[in-house]
């Protein structure tokens, strides 16, 4: 299976997360393996992933349950990066995954709750895809220190949490003040935005009644510059 990388997003310290377009068929695909993915996997460390890379992941097998059903199991020690597309080729595949409303994206099951948006443990119809904005989102950084986004879609209007590694120091944790002001006065000045979105695993906000999938933008695309690699 080969896919082009279009999410690939922080988590804890010495871990990431990492998806693409299968290009067999246009779909997602979240590669999983036991335990979490280390940051060796990651192509400045040596190893396949960064964006618009095209990665075989060899034999990959189904791993997932809604609304997860992008997952699949693969061997870390078989997989490659095979090359790095054009950024026009890049954005084509990121314009055919796209969509205008996250329904379209995550089905009827997502709500409004609370600042964000979340699907119930156990439904929807994936927890990956492509969304188009429909205003020019805002990145801001919160009195915790996280980087979050105002976006819609003109049903909802969201304000959530953003994972793109590239905006973090090489910590992962910190912001990159400096580059999220930059992409911010690049998002005013660019003619087309795509936002790589997804639900996150399962969790229970404090104070909350019961776990949820919450609503993440992964990755920021523009037109302007459709690869924008970690180096």
């Amino acid at each position: 299976m080969k896919i082009v990388v279009n999410h690939l997003t922080r988590m804890q310290a010495g871990y990431i997360c990492v998806a693409g377009i299968n290009l067999a068929n246009g779909q997602h695909v979240r590669p999983t393996m036991p335990g979490r993915l280390p940051v060796s996997l990651l192509a400045r460390n040596g190893g396949p992933f960064d964006m618009a890379a095209i990665v075989d992941l060899g034999t990959a097998l189904y791993d997932g349950s809604r609304p997860e059903v992008d997952d699949y199991r693969f061997d870390p020690l078989r997989i490659q990066q095979v090359e790095t597309v054009s950024g026009d080729t890049f954005w084509r595949y990121l314009q055919a995954a796209a969509r205008p409303r996250l329904s379209q994206l995550f089905g009827a099951d997502l709500r409004a709750h609370g600042r964000g948006c979340v699907v119930a443990v156990g439904h929807g119809i994936a927890s990956l895809g492509c969304l188009i904005p429909q205003e020019r989102p805002l990145l801001a950084v919160d009195e915790r220190g996280s980087v979050r986004m105002t976006l819609t879609d003109g049903v909802f209007s969201p304000n959530v949490s953003v994972t793109d590694i590239r905006l973090f120091q090489e910590d992962h944790q910190t912001p990159n003040l400096t580059l999220i002001e930059q992409v911010n006065q690049r998002m005013r000045d660019t003619s087309e935005i795509i936002l790589s979105v997804g639900l996150g695993r399962q969790w229970q906000k404090p104070g909350d009644s019961e776990a949820r999938h919450w609503l993440q933008v992964n990755n920021i695309h523009l037109r302007d510059q459709p690869i924008w690699q970690l180096g």
